[in-house]
């Protein structure tokens, strides 16, 4: 019986998928720091799209998503035979899979990896197209299949978006694409996500994945498909069913500091978001917040806090399906070169699953997650 656990250990391990995650400089950090970001806010102003199905039917879909400026976690994929490397943002606030290609020709493709379906001998073109609208501008895409490979898993029939234009804000993002995780269109033309290809594939041994994101500025970080490794985090998991099966949407029972009520009064909604580095919220509750922690609005919506009181501020406590989550000044303050700025901004979001919240790096650096697809719901527990 000894042996034969340990070889039911073996193989689940097998099936277990590691893909290292690097953590750089956010788009905002890098416009910041060479004095381009009050200048890119003018001219590309966040306005983001209301949601829309796909009709794969159509010869253009379109697919609003809700990163903006604030992404800073991506990792490495290849696409192709022999294969092409790629880095992408795991994101579990979309659902397609889309890299550059050698169609798109303007200066934000030129500047990164793009991808020559010439050069794989496994490339199968479509006739379909994509838009995918952020809220600062655009990328369109035809659809292609081929072989793409995720740490040590191969999916060998992949569609994917070959990027035709892209807006010239994409030139300053230091990933190449996007790989979606959120739950797959209902549509019987929507193309499988990665993740569902992988588990139909029968490739994982648990129909989920995690992640763990590192405070460290750079190395660290992992997502995790077809198990849970419980060495990232201490404690046990805590898990919030899906309220909204689309991009793992739950739901905020309430925020507090110190007992009190300041946000999400009586529940809101939140998607977990993986491609989000802060925490959005509707302005009204989010300034609320900042008057607790002594925030100071700047120009383009951010918070400033003083650095020397970080070690005073009060912990802001997220509860979950009935389970305190708190955040401290730590966790929800960064310090840069002269100054500290708040996690938190303030963002009115129009969409038709009702989510005003959005939780992104700034929350799930302290706690691990678990997607969990097989029961539909999140499972949190404190990092490591």
């Amino acid at each position: 019986m000894k042996w034969l656990v340990l070889l039911v250990s073996v193989a689940l391990s097998e099936c277990l998928v590691k893909v290292p995650l690097r953590r750089g400089k956010s788009l905002r950090q890098r416009l910041e720091e060479h004095g381009l970001l009050e200048e890119f806010l003018k001219t590309h102003p966040y306005n983001l799209p209301s949601s829309s199905s796909l009709d794969f039917n159509a010869e253009e879909s379109i697919v609003p998503l809700v990163n903006h400026l604030d992404i800073d976690y991506f990792g490495m994929i290849q696409i192709g035979t022999p294969p092409q490397d790629f880095t992408v943002i795991f994101d579990t606030g979309s659902t397609e899979l889309w890299v550059p290609s050698t169609y798109c020709h303007n200066s934000a493709c030129l500047k990164h990896r793009r991808f020559d379906p010439n050069q794989s001998s496994t490339f199968q073109p479509t006739n379909q197209k994509i838009a995918v609208h952020y809220g600062t501008g655009a990328m369109t895409a035809v659809l292609g299949r081929d072989v793409v490979q995720v740490g040590s898993v191969t999916v060998t029939n992949q569609v994917f978006g070959l990027s035709e234009t892209e807006d010239q804000f994409l030139y300053h993002v230091p990933y190449d694409g996007i790989l979606g995780l959120a739950y797959p269109k209902h549509s019987s033309n929507q193309p499988t996500p990665v993740f569902d290809n992988m588990w139909n594939e029968g490739l994982l041994s648990q129909d989920l994945f995690s992640f763990y994101l590192s405070p460290d500025d750079e190395d660290g970080s992992v997502v995790i498909f077809g198990g849970i490794d419980s060495s990232y985090y201490t404690g046990s998991l805590s898990w919030v069913p899906v309220s909204v099966e689309r991009k793992w949407q739950i739901t905020i029972d309430s925020i507090s500091i110190n007992g009190q009520v300041v946000a999400c009064s009586g529940g809101c909604q939140a998607i977990v978001d993986t491609g989000t580095t802060l925490i959005d919220g509707p302005p009204a509750d989010i300034n609320n917040i900042e008057s607790y922690i002594g925030g100071t609005p700047d120009s383009d919506g951010e918070f400033f806090i003083d650095c020397n009181s970080t070690s005073s501020l009060p912990e802001i406590v997220f509860q979950l399906n009935g389970i305190q989550f708190p955040l401290s000044a730590s966790s929800y303050v960064s310090q840069y070169t002269n100054y500290c700025k708040s996690g938190f901004h303030g963002r009115s979001l129009h969409n038709t699953s009702g989510y005003t919240w959005v939780l992104g790096g700034v929350f799930l650096r302290e706690y691990f997650a678990v997607f969990d697809r097989g029961n539909n719901q999140v499972g949190f527990a404190q990092s490591v």
